[in-house]
């Protein structure tokens, strides 16, 4: 899964177009199946996935142990390599899943 989440998020264009895919897909099937409206769809999975960015960003981070590649001014806690754009796959694969089981779980066909 690694190896296939970092080719996806080799660029920043295919992290874009991989992100968009996910989440036509999760609105297709949310009008189609729900009967959600294409905004309302939009808007919750937009607080969906806005909530579960800030889940996944801490996850596998490490501090900088390199004295060298510290830059000035750099906080000490930050990470050196935060892998945002793996991170925003992972958040629109995640947030696809539970935007859809959400809709199942409240009614919200007048949304």
């Amino acid at each position: 899964m690694g190896a296939v989440l970092q080719a996806l998020a080799a660029s920043t264009l295919r992290t874009l177009g991989v992100m968009v895919v996910v989440l036509a897909t999760a609105v297709a099937v949310a009008v189609s199946l729900f009967k959600l409206s294409v905004f309302g769809a939009l808007a919750l999975y937009f607080v969906v996935w806005w909530t579960l960015l800030f889940v996944i960003l801490p996850l596998r981070n490490q501090v900088e142990s390199d004295p060298a590649r510290m830059v000035p001014g750099q906080d000490p806690g930050a990470p050196a390599s935060p892998r945002l754009r793996e991170k925003a796959i992972l958040t629109s694969l995640l947030a696809s899943v539970v935007f859809l089981v959400t809709i199942q779980v409240f009614e919200l066909a007048g949304l």
